[in-house]
């Protein structure tokens, strides 16, 4: 049995996906080690006949791929940790691409602190078609969620948690705090996310820490479709609703709201800076995430 188990679920991307699964072809860990189980959600693309040829052409590499037909990405997530019975399951996502010690890191991290549950890695954005000049520090993290906390292991501070797209949890955590919440995340189009939060946040109020594992790191291929103004008004919005979702289910809606007005505080003070030094492209998309994140965290679901 595999001692790891990386989980990668995707939908209509079967380019990306095929770069994603090549990366694997060289990792340092022995092969007996570990597998990246697929996650078919419906796609209907050419996913499965590039798939089937990417293992014809590697047949010594573990790979599988498992269908969940209930879209979403949480389904999918979930589908793929009960479909294998590894001790360890990373999660990354198909537009990606890992390091050659990615499974490596995460195996000897579990192994060197049997008492942690869950750990992230480092996060290196990619733009394919570069780095746009509305992009900064902050408009960044919805699009790319950029991650690095240095060269050492850290537990990660109060309030942080690992990205979405790099995490790696114990199997024991899964069945102590459930999986994926299915009211959460992307399903289809449909931007929806903020389960990887709800999932960690679980773990913090059960007094759980997570880890930072700078080892196992993941290169997040930024497609140029992602970076026009119409995706990322959407992604903004997205991300309000997804707050709207997980704080009333936590009664914690309130606060969230209060929360919003100093986050537009800091909004504007730093877009006046940006102004002033004539970033005016970035000024303009902070503002512009902030009035589709209050939008979406206020409407009416």
């Amino acid at each position: 049995m595999p001692r790891l188990t990386v989980v990668v679920a995707t939908y209509n991307r079967s380019e990306s996906l095929i770069r994603c699964l090549s990366s694997f072809c060289e990792q340092s860990s022995p092969r007996a080690e570990w597998e990246v189980v697929v996650v078919n959600n419906n796609s209907t693309d050419d996913t499965e006949e590039r798939f089937a040829q990417f293992v014809a052409e590697n047949p010594d590499l573990p790979v599988r791929m498992v269908r969940e037909e209930r879209q979403g990405l949480s389904h999918a997530r979930n589908c793929g940790m009960e479909a294998t019975k590894s001790p360890y399951i990373a999660i990354i996502d198909d537009d990606e691409t890992v390091n050659v010690d990615f499974v490596r890191g995460y195996i000897e991290f579990f192994d060197a602190h049997p008492t942690v549950v869950a750990a992230g890695g480092r996060i290196v954005p990619c733009y394919e078609q570069g780095r746009p000049l509305w992009i900064s520090p902050y408009t960044e993290r919805p699009i790319a969620n950029p991650l690095d906390l240095g060269d050492e292991v850290r537990a990660f501070g109060r309030g942080r948690c690992p990205g979405g797209g790099n995490m790696a949890v114990r199997r024991t955590a899964i069945e102590r705090f459930g999986a994926f919440d299915p009211s959460l995340g992307r399903t289809g189009k449909r931007l929806i996310g903020g389960e990887e939060t709800d999932f960690f946040n679980r773990l913090a109020r059960s007094g759980e820490p997570f880890y930072y594992v700078p080892q196992s790191i993941i290169y997040h291929h930024i497609a140029s479709e992602k970076l026009t103004h119409d995706y990322f008004t959407r992604l903004s919005h997205a991300i309000g609703v997804s707050e709207q979702i997980r704080t009333r289910q936590i009664g914690r809606y309130g606060v969230r709201l209060l929360s919003e007005a100093v986050k537009w505080a800091a909004t504007l003070v730093l877009a006046v800076g940006y102004a002033l030094s004539l970033q005016w492209p970035k000024a303009r998309y902070l503002v512009l995430m902030r009035a589709q994140i209050t939008r979406g965290l206020c409407e009416k679901c």
